[in-house]
């Protein structure tokens, strides 16, 4: 049994471990308690079996933890989505951290192709922080997973943090897990990565990194927000609609009055304006259909589920219904329609256009000037 005097946490995900209840969080085997590394049946699972369970953090405990910030000495490392960024950018970040620096990592350009001009990138980047009222000492772009511009990273935060600890949040999916497995490989002497998952929400609770002048590096559980498509879709479809290479650009030539169906998530209808080209930037696993807009509502009725996926029409149904989003492309302006957790469409042409976007009820959809 458990020393009552000592907690133990599990490596994977920072929980309180426990023996009593299978059903809640650090929940770990008695015979599993001698094992190296020590780690809840969840982590496990995840890690052995790529089996998500269904237990969380309780939302009102994360606020609090998050909340607890603004009291201390810290540098705040937000990490956000390239492939996702209005979506996975943390809003309103500021009333719970208080006065304290933020260093924004923008993670996953390795998706973006490799012709991206990455000062226009940056330049956008820094647009759009201030545009949702976000105040950052310093922005980096990087790969976690190929090890771009992780240096950067460390010389910022060893110049900003100034004797402070660093907290490392973000909202799930973003690469915050891989990016703190760098950070322990490299700059730390603990034995054991965290759990990295394709699934959200890893990390249930604090996770300290400790760091050589005694301050630490503490991972942050993921923020869910249930404006991304992602946390509405059964986990299988994760590995489908999350890319993991670089994103090939898919143009297409409409007229007037014709629409792409993106599987059986999404719908985008070109109902007004000349002939102009829109160009797809989604996961290669996610099918484009196009129709004529006058046929598109029998078409999604009759093959949702089927010719129409992913999902499957088991999964289909269990979405919230679509809503529609009326965006006026306006003459003159550059023009970026993104449809969180999926991925977004530019409008190539500057002459306008009326659009509709169908979405499950929810999902955040944003209207910015085009990121590339």
């Amino acid at each position: 049994m458990f020393d009552t005097d000592e907690v133990l946490r599990c490596e994977g995900c920072g929980a309180a471990l426990q023996v009593e209840d299978p059903g809640a969080i650090g929940y770990i085997p008695e015979a599993a308690l001698n094992k190296i590394p020590v780690v809840c049946q969840r982590c496990f699972r995840i890690k052995n079996y790529n089996e998500m369970s269904s237990v969380t953090l309780n939302q009102d405990d994360f606020l609090k933890m998050l909340g607890s910030i603004a009291n201390k000495k810290a540098l705040v490392v937000h990490i956000v989505d390239v492939f996702d960024f209005e979506g996975s950018l943390i809003g309103g970040l500021q009333r719970f951290i208080g006065n304290n620096p933020v260093l924004l990592v923008v993670n996953k350009i390795d998706l973006l192709p490799k012709v991206s001009n990455w000062n226009r990138i940056r330049n956008w980047v820094q647009k759009q922080v201030k545009e949702n009222g976000l105040k950052v000492a310093e922005t980096v772009l990087v790969s976690a997973r190929n090890n771009q511009g992780f240096d950067r990273v460390i010389e910022l935060v060893g110049r900003l943090r100034e004797g402070r600890d660093v907290y490392v949040v973000g909202a799930t999916n973003v690469g915050k897990s891989t990016f703190i497995n760098r950070l322990i490989r490299d700059y730390s002497d603990l034995g054991s990565e965290l759990t990295v998952s394709q699934y959200p929400g890893t990390t249930l609770d604090l996770v300290e990194i400790p760091l050589e002048d005694g301050k630490s590096v503490i991972d942050t559980p993921g923020i869910v927000y249930r404006h991304r498509l992602t946390e509405l879709l059964p986990k299988q479809y994760l590995k489908t609609v999350l890319p993991d290479k670089p994103l090939k650009p898919m143009i297409y030539q409409l007229n007037e009055g014709q629409t792409l169906f993106f599987g059986a998530l999404a719908r985008f209808d070109f109902v007004a304006g000349e002939r102009q080209s829109f160009t797809c930037y989604v996961s290669s696993g996610v099918k484009i259909h196009r129709t004529k807009l006058d046929r598109a509502d029998e078409l999604y009725a009759e093959h949702k589920g089927e010719l129409l996926t992913p999902p499957v029409l088991e999964d289909v149904e269990a979405l919230p219904t679509w809503v529609k989003h009326n965006i006026r492309a306006k003459a003159g302006a550059e023009t970026e329609v993104l449809i969180s957790g999926l991925g977004w469409i530019t409008v190539n042409n500057k002459n306008g256009a009326d659009l509709v976007v169908h979405a499950p009820r929810g999902v955040k959809i944003a209207v910015r000037t085009p990121v590339l």
